[in-house]
C-alpha cells in the first residue's frame, strides 16, 4: 500500500443523491443525501471524529463552474471508510435512516 501525501479531499457531490455514480458520486445512493453543502460535510466529518478543514472556495475539476467547496479530512483509514462513515454521520445529522433504492 503506498502511502498517503497529504489530507484526503471530500467534494460535496461525493454524497450527493441527485447524482448518478457516472456524475461523481461515490457513496452508494442509500447513504447520499440531497443538497450537501461543504459546510455541512465539514460538520458531519468531524462529528464523525476526524480532524478536517473547510477551503470554501475550492471548485471541483470536472464541475469548475460550479463553487461547492471541499472538506479536507486528516486521516491515516482509507478512503472508502472515510466516505462511508461521513456519509452515515450526514445522514444522522439529518434524521434520515439508511433507505434501499426502490426498483422500477
Amino acid at each position: 500500500m503506498r502511502e498517503r501525501r497529504g489530507p484526503l479531499v471530500l467534494w460535496p457531490v461525493y454524497f450527493d443523491a441527485s447524482r448518478s455514480r457516472s456524475a461523481r458520486r461515490r457513496v452508494p445512493l442509500r447513504l447520499a443525501v440531497k443538497g450537501v453543502t461543504a459546510e455541512e460535510l465539514l460538520k458531519a466529518a468531524q462529528a464523525a471524529g476526524y480532524k478536517a478543514e473547510l477551503d470554501p472556495g475550492a471548485r471541483h475539476p470536472a464541475a469548475w463552474f460550479e463553487g461547492s467547496g471541499r472538506v479536507l479530512v486528516h486521516t491515516d483509514e482509507p478512503k472508502s471508510a472515510v466516505l462511508r462513515r461521513v456519509a452515515e454521520q450526514l445522514r444522522r445529522m439529518r434524521g434520515e435512516a439508511a433507505r434501499r433504492p426502490s426498483r422500477p
